[in-house]
């Protein structure tokens, strides 16, 4: 009897206390600042009738409530799955604290400093309210060029700071009107808390001029209008937009796109095609369910497609000797507003001098001066400059081929956590750095290649940004091995503050494939790229290698060869093509009469034949990047390239899946033979049949080498698993090959793996 009333007692208070009112303070991590998070912790206070406060700090969201424990976990349990579309949580964390007396709830501003871990928002599309706002001419924003609610707009490119508040961005030049600010201030509104809000009367403006700066419109109603004329007439218009300038011109009239490229020196590389909506890009191109919900994401990348032909209206310039075509949706009201007048596609390439960075203001536009034929600019500041993303799908998956606009910064989880702070300087090509603190690191946005002052102080500048907004100090920095990057020197230039690294390039692609995907153990990983520099000093790009976060074990690679010229042959196939004649038929090949022998004069011959035999500029290879470029010469398909990858791409389209077999190569000691393939391909009377083949010889050498590792894990990265053809057909060998979809197969990925190397600086999580 005596338990029992005990019992009985124990329910009644435990009953009591449920329903007595504590403080807890709630943490949420994640993209959880710039996304609507504290209107929708507003709204939800209003269902379970609690009070406290919300506000922004340096790590996320932060949530004090007065409640009971039973509505406290219907709320968290809310929290977790009603979350705004544009938010993610890594983590939420609650704790009781020390009673305190609220008698509403507000959103309150925090001036908290110290370590910043909270995510960068990215910037993301116009959304569909927003959309309907903007051509509905009842509405007070009708036709104006930057309505931007909290679910919609700009983020990282006006960022200065975290927390993300008004004062912390571009927008604070901006002064609401009344009409804005009561939006601004309404809990309830749509554009609560919506730092880039504004609209004709207060916010950003445009402005067109010619190339000497003169305005060519004054009323700000009629800047589409005009513009839309002018690209009607066929003129290069260099277009402001969020994270830099396009180069833009009516994609359908010849004579414009034809200008476009012979005054921006690109003969060949295609250009991006940005269309109205869904139903003209089914008109210029076959789309698959995937591949349109990325078109139609907010995150509006350029998505490689294949193309209808040369019926679909275009001139063959946009994308010249290939049958793929890039194209996007408008992610801004300035580009729907002219796409809507215009009612035709829009060349939209990124206004930059040759692998230079993207333009974000009008004084790093002036380098093209001679390119555009007018400017339609505009005053809101473009804080981080950020291009424009590109995907493809490949057998159902996506395949990142630039990481940037919509995508960036990325924070990526580790299975560890790091005991020091760590900066990764990346590579020297398709560029990104990264940092790494705790179990977090964040990947910058595509910066591009490091081949000239401009852009390595672009390069910079993204470190200083990273390290401005999480107050970020590192205590190791993480290179790449190659001691002539400008990434490299830039490690070495930081003093002897910091512990300095060096990681093996091939070794940090496979690296940052296992941080996305999780992989714990030991893994079989193929790296086929352009360069990188090797331990043994020479240029790898075609490595098999045993991975796993202590070291890797290098168990086979492509024959080595000469790279004729150096640096040279990476642009002229020719050369590669010719150094692999040399090393099947010596001086004899100067009698040889095939493609690449008639790219040179005899004169060129003799002396290439020299320095290929004295090894003069001649480094040693094992790179697939430049087996690519050779067998391109060697069928007299592309014997100087353009653009980067361009050999690729051409042997993408002579690829002919009724085709079968491959070409016999040898073996032995980790060394696959090459040159039986190379004399195999000259063989060949019809260069469909050569290049398919090549294509499956590749897979054949995978899955030779991989034979004695079948038990492990099969992860793939380097640049040359951007190539579809050589994709699709390692998936159908490998279904279960493990390719990375967060990030580029380039080298845009070899900061992450840089970071996890790092393994002496971890510590398991539990810790």
């Amino acid at each position: 009897m005596y338990a029992s009333n005990i019992g009985l007692r124990h329910l009644y208070f435990n009953f009591i206390r449920a329903f007595l009112i504590n403080t807890y303070r709630i943490l949420i991590t994640g993209t959880v600042q710039g996304v609507g998070f504290r209107p929708f912790i507003y709204a939800l206070v209003q269902r379970y009738l609690v009070t406290g406060t919300v506000s922004n700090n340096s790590k996320g969201v932060e949530i004090t409530l007065n409640t009971d424990s039973i509505t406290l976990k219907q709320f968290l349990i809310a929290l977790e799955y009603e979350y705004p579309p544009l938010a993610s949580i890594d983590n939420i964390q609650h704790e009781e604290i020390t009673y305190q007396p609220f008698d509403d709830f507000q959103i309150i501003e925090t001036h908290e400093e110290g370590s910043v871990t909270a995510n960068i928002p990215p910037d993301v599309s116009i959304c569909s309210e927003c959309e309907k706002e903007l051509f509905d001419p009842e509405n007070r924003r009708y036709g104006y060029p930057f309505i931007t609610c909290t679910n919609c707009g700009v983020r990282y490119s006006i960022i200065y700071d975290l927390p993300y508040d008004r004062v912390h961005t571009s927008m604070k030049f901006f002064e609401m009107c009344k009409a804005c600010e009561d939006e601004y201030r309404n809990p309830l509104d749509r554009r609560y808390h919506a730092q880039p809000i504004g609209c004709w009367d207060c916010g950003p403006k445009l402005s067109l001029q010619d190339t000497v700066g003169t305005s060519l419109v004054g009323v700000q109603e009629e800047m589409t209008d005009k513009t839309v004329e002018l690209l009607l007439d066929g003129n290069i218009i260099a277009i402001k937009g969020v994270g830099g300038y396009h180069l833009m011109c009516d994609a359908t009239n010849e004579k414009a796109v034809i200008k476009l490229r012979e005054r921006k020196h690109r003969p060949t590389k295609p250009f991006a095609v940005m269309v109205r909506d869904m139903e003209m890009a089914r008109e210029l191109a076959v789309i698959n369910d995937r591949e349109e919900a990325l078109l139609s994401s907010k995150e509006r990348p350029i998505v490689l497609l294949q193309s209808k032909g040369k019926h679909i209206g275009l001139p063959l310039q946009v994308a010249p000797n290939i049958s793929r075509i890039g194209l996007f949706l408008p992610y801004t009201p300035l580009h729907l507003l002219l796409l809507d007048k215009l009612k035709r596609p829009l060349i939209a390439t990124s206004a930059n001098v040759t692998d230079e960075p993207i333009c974000t203001n009008l004084e790093e536009l002036e380098k093209l001066q001679g390119v555009y034929d007018y400017v339609l600019e505009h005053d809101r500041n473009i804080v981080n400059g950020c291009d424009d993303s590109v995907v493809m799908v490949v057998k159902d998956q996506q395949i990142m081929l630039r990481r940037a606009r919509g995508y960036a910064p990325v924070s990526v989880k580790l299975l560890f956590k790091l005991k020091e702070n760590v900066l990764a300087l990346g590579a020297n090509q398709k560029s990104t750095i990264a940092i790494g603190f705790d179990d977090q690191v964040i990947l910058s946005p595509h910066i591009g290649d490091l081949n000239s002052i401009d852009s390595v102080e672009y390069y910079e500048k993204n470190i200083e940004t990273l390290k401005r907004i999480y107050n970020f100090v590192p205590k190791v920095i993480v290179h790449d091995k190659h001691p002539n990057y400008e990434s490299s020197k830039y490690a070495k230039s930081c003093g002897s503050n910091h512990t300095l690294h060096e990681v093996q390039h091939h070794y940090a692609h496979i690296l940052a494939v296992m941080a996305e995907k999780k992989i714990k153990g030991k893994v079989f990983g193929v790296a086929f790229d352009g360069t990188g520099y090797g331990d043994d000093g020479n240029l790898w790009g075609g490595e098999f290698m045993l991975c796993d976060y202590e070291g890797f074990e290098r168990v086979a690679h492509i024959e080595y060869f000469k790279l004729l010229g150096g640096a040279k042959a990476i642009k002229e196939p020719k050369r590669v093509a010719l150094s692999l004649l040399f090393e099947l038929y010596g001086e004899e090949t100067l009698k040889l009469n095939n493609p690449s022998t008639q790219a040179f004069s005899q004169a060129e011959l003799k002396t290439q034949y020299i320095m290929w035999q004295k090894g003069l500029n001649a480094p040693l290879s094992s790179s697939v990047g430049r087996l690519f470029d050779a067998v391109a010469s060697l069928l007299g398909i592309c014997h100087v390239m353009s653009f980067e990858g361009e050999s690729g791409m051409m042997l993408e389209e002579l690829y002919d899946d009724s085709v079968t077999g491959y070409y016999n190569f040898a073996y032995e000691d980790g060394v696959i033979d090459i040159l039986s393939i190379v004399k195999s391909l000259l063989g060949e009377d019809e260069r469909k049949v050569a290049v398919s083949k090549f294509f499956h010889t590749l897979v054949e050498i995978i899955a030779v080498v991989y034979e004695d590792h079948k038990s492990l894990p099969l992860v793939l990265s380097g640049g040359v698993f951007q190539n579809r053809v050589l994709l699709e057909l390692v998936f159908e060998s490998f279904p279960e090959a493990i390719v990375p979809n967060l990030f580029p197969p380039n080298d845009g990925g070899i900061a992450l793996g840089q970071i996890v190397k790092n393994i002496n600086n971890m510590k398991e999580k539990n810790d």
